[in-house]
């Protein structure tokens, strides 16, 4: 299922600067809390209150599943249940959220909300799963004549005898422009190290109830039919922002090589998506933060070739220094994920994003206000136009050439998964099916020649070239085979009937 991240802004399609809604989440330290709230930006008195939540679900969280959540909260003396739907199915009701007064802990269920006509009779079979408990501070700020609610949210996620601390801040536009969201995030930058939150308090429950997570890999992205080619972008990027964060988290924590690998992934695939959408994103920033993104992904992608090299080392002095290396190549990760010019990134990158020029410039108006599926055609045709191009004659190119290629399967790749919910009849999906399957196997022809050419500098530039069994660490394949299997595989994926058409 697809999850709107908590960095959201929501527009009314019919105006590109009537706002109906707009909120930032941003995750702080709980020891910064004290320096943040004697900086001087917010009030000196706040309303407080406590909140005490509990989440239910069925016995296999089938709610959860398709995009519900079932709460009830108490604050203060009253209480209240809430659904929401979230979902990819959300779309086909009137609203997405239900609210009813209620006496004590036990759910109603019945059809004043949805959940009869969606689960049945199983949505009566209800149970606890887990509590949050948070004690929420809000104040009124002023910010260049812009009313903004801030809310300081402290407490935790409880599942039985496991925790989760919370320690977040919301930002929301009550009046006034989107952009001194970002005048007072930044403020708060400058007192306070901050992360944009993606995950709902309900999703953090439900992590909690599963086993620990090592790793996160793209979530599929729903579009409903009639969004716009602006709206697709803003959706793909903060799935690819969302899958990053997910995956710098639990690298933080576990130095775990697959996390690192798909954080990695998610700016690749971010960085695609500003390629894709290049006809829309005809501004400066779009390539100054594409470029901050590649510095990023390249200090990640040190260690992942330490990674992938290790493993194929026998014991001994070469497996001993590779092991060197990569505590070294982790360290200079996380430092890059502490650094002043990474929390530049995120508020630059997001602050762009819902509130850049690309979204209101005249000379690309028509463009973005196109519906998505046309958009999506267009640019696959033209992804695979460039990939036939560079791939005509793989045999008679040099090893760059044929590493261009390389990255057109990966951005064609990417591309597919983007728009697949588009294009979803029965034909279609039997016709993505192929497709997909055919450029997995390019990718796989394609990356293997490229191990093969770079394996000799890689190894120099690690320090490990001339170190005994070095040599067995990289590829020793027929050039010439490879060259032919991924001509193959590539003129396989030219022969696939395209999904989009």
């Amino acid at each position: 299922m697809n999850y709107i991240p908590e960095v959201s802004i929501h527009r009314p399609e019919t105006s590109e600067h009537a706002l109906s809604e707009i909120e930032l989440k941003l995750e702080i330290s709980h020891h910064d809390v004290e320096a943040l709230l004697s900086a001087g930006l917010f009030p000196a008195s706040a309303s407080t209150v406590s909140q005490h939540s509990i989440y239910f679900d069925t016995t296999g969280n089938a709610l959860f599943t398709e995009g519900f959540t079932l709460r009830i909260r108490q604050a203060g003396d009253s209480k209240v249940q809430t659904i929401k739907a979230t979902g990819s199915g959300a779309s086909i009701f009137a609203r997405s959220e239900w609210e009813t007064p209620v006496t004590d802990n036990r759910p109603i269920i019945d059809h004043s909300n949805p959940l009869l006509s969606e689960f049945g009779e199983i949505a009566r079979s209800v149970e606890p799963k887990f509590t949050v408990a948070i004690e929420r501070q809000t104040w009124t700020v002023i910010e260049n004549g812009s009313t903004i609610e801030v809310a300081l949210d402290r407490g935790e996620v409880r599942v039985v005898d496991r925790r989760s601390p919370i320690t977040e801040l919301e930002l929301e536009l009550k009046d006034g422009k989107a952009a001194d969201l970002f005048v007072l995030a930044r403020k708060i930058e400058a007192v306070v190290p901050i992360a944009f939150g993606v995950l709902s308090k309900a999703e953090r429950g439900f992590r909690l109830l599963e086993a620990a997570r090592i790793v996160v890999k793209a979530e599929p992205i729903n579009f409903d039919r009639g969004t716009s080619t602006r709206e697709a972008f803003k959706a793909i990027a903060s799935s690819c922002l969302r899958q990053f964060r997910l995956n710098e988290t639990i690298l933080r924590n576990l130095r775990n090589a697959e996390s690192l690998h798909q954080a990695r992934v998610a700016l690749r695939r971010l960085r695609s998506a500003i390629t894709l959408f290049k006809p829309m994103l005809l501004d400066a920033e779009a390539k100054r933060l594409s470029g901050e993104l590649k510095w990023l992904a390249g200090i990640l992608g040190d260690a992942r070739n330490l990674d992938v090299l290790i493993p194929k080392a026998q014991p001994g002095k070469l497996r001993d220094t590779l092991l060197s290396k990569r505590d070294a190549a982790y360290e200079a990760a996380l430092e890059a994920l502490d650094s002043s010019r990474m929390r530049a990134l995120m508020l630059d990158f997001n602050d762009w994003l819902h509130c850049g020029d690309y979204r209101s410039r005249a000379a690309t108006k028509e463009v973005r206000e196109i519906p998505a599926e046309r958009f999506a055609a267009e640019a696959l045709d033209r992804a695979r136009k460039k990939l036939k191009k560079h791939g005509a004659d793989l045999s008679a190119v040099d090893d760059e050439h044929r590493h261009e290629a390389r990255k057109d399967a990966k951005k064609i790749r990417y591309a597919s998964e983007f728009f697949r919910s588009l294009f979803t009849d029965k034909k279609q999906a039997r016709r993505y099916k192929r497709f997909v399957g055919a450029m997995e196997t390019l990718q796989d022809e394609l990356g293997e020649l490229n191990d093969l050419a770079t394996g000799p500098e890689v190894l120099q530039s690690y320090g490990v070239g001339d170190i005994v069994g070095a040599g067995e660490l990289i590829s020793h394949s027929d050039k010439s085979t490879l060259i032919d299997n991924a001509q193959q595989a590539l003129d396989d994926v030219m022969d696939a009937k395209r999904f989009w058409r």
